[in-house]
């Protein structure tokens, strides 16, 4: 059996009815796992659980939508999880807002707080709905899609780059609490992805061609890039690994880029 193999797994994705989240459900679905697909929008995400029913066989995928900012919503999608596929035994949580973008000092306070709420705050509520019943068997692992923008500093993002090093702060707490039981907590921190979210990034050539100028691979990433990251932190692959953000940016960072 591969180390990447994912039968017999429950994938719980927020954010997977596009980019990043979709991609890590389809390749999810392509090691074995049944995935949850899950969105603000229940048509978007019936459409990719369709695709993936098509692809591996019906049953593999379901949908269910979920506005990360409901505590409520985020029980209902784990409880309907639970009801279809009787577990979870990965969860990933993908979905993030960013509803500013400029200097801090324009920021209003309602913009502020629903940034920490849905990036920082809707982890923390969705982690400690899943983590009985994965403590309760000794095994699981979360996986929290951060940004490279919780390592650096950033004059027109800001509260995003405050967000996201707190989701990996988060992290390290968790899977120190979480450790004995054998359950893992790591972050994925993806640097520039051609996905919807970061579109003003690069849409416009020029922008792009200046945020990718001092990367060393010199392009952006593309969703499948970061798939591959959460199928080995959910799998036998990842066993050993725990507490830890994993830098998926084609050398930005290393590079001061």
């Amino acid at each position: 059996m591969s180390l990447f193999d994912m039968t017999g797994q429950v994938a719980l994705i927020t954010g997977s009815s596009r980019g990043i989240g979709k991609a890590i459900a389809e390749e999810m679905a392509e090691q074995g796992a049944k995935v949850v697909i899950s969105s603000r929008k229940q048509d978007a995400c019936e459409t990719v659980a369709a695709e993936i029913n098509a692809k591996y066989g019906a049953g593999t995928a379901i949908a269910v939508a979920a506005n990360i900012s409901s505590k409520e919503a985020l029980q209902h999608l784990v409880d309907e999880t639970r009801r279809a596929f009787g577990k979870i035994t990965a969860l990933i949580c993908n979905a993030a807002s960013n509803p500013y973008y400029g200097p801090s000092e324009g920021i209003a306070d309602e913009q502020f707080r629903k940034i920490m709420d849905n990036n920082i705050l809707s982890n923390h509520w969705l982690i400690h709905m899943v983590a009985p019943e994965m403590l309760a068997r000794c095994e699981g692992s979360i996986t929290i899609v951060s940004s490279i923008g919780g390592l650096k500093g950033s004059t027109v993002i800001g509260a995003y780059c405050i967000s996201k090093a707190a989701d990996m702060q988060m992290a390290r707490n968790l899977a120190d609490e979480f450790g004995p039981k054998g359950v893992r907590v790591n972050c994925i921190a993806p640097g520039l992805i051609r996905t919807d979210f970061a579109r003003a990034l690069w849409e416009n050539p020029d922008t792009l061609a200046r945020s990718t100028a001092r990367s060393p691979l010199r392009r952006i990433g593309e969703p499948e890039e970061i798939a591959g990251a959460a199928v080995f932190l959910a799998s036998r692959a990842g066993a050993f690994t725990t507490g830890q953000t994993l830098v998926i940016d084609g050398g930005q960072t290393v590079s001061g880029g």
